[in-house]
């Protein structure tokens, strides 16, 4: 097993991968970095967990619109992020709720 560092919004992590997958994890870092930007272009810094789980949210939207669509999403969808920002704060709402009830 081989082991990838990958940076991810500034930060570094060490991801395990089979061994011949390295260039493909970093591939997909840079990919799921990108995402993780982009929201943090747009809500600010929420903290990495909510970052991840956004970026995350946004890159299953992503492959649900794609799959539906027979890998290609058609020309007037709006970008995967317009409702997405607003389900995911009000998931957060709720994730603080419960982590102030704990």
């Amino acid at each position: 097993m081989a082991t990838v560092t990958v940076e991810i919004n500034g930060r570094p992590y060490a991801v395990g991968c089979a061994d011949g997958q390295e260039d493909r994890v970093r591939l997909l870092a840079r990919q799921f970095d990108g995402h993780v930007r982009q929201v943090a272009g747009e809500v600010g810094h929420v903290g990495d967990i909510r970052l991840f789980l956004m970026a995350g949210l946004m890159l299953a939207d992503e492959l649900h619109e794609a799959r539906a669509n027979g890998g290609t999403p058609p020309a007037d969808a709006p970008p995967a992020t317009d409702g997405v920002a607003e389900a995911l704060n009000a998931v957060a709402a709720r994730l603080e709720k419960i982590a102030q009830g704990l």
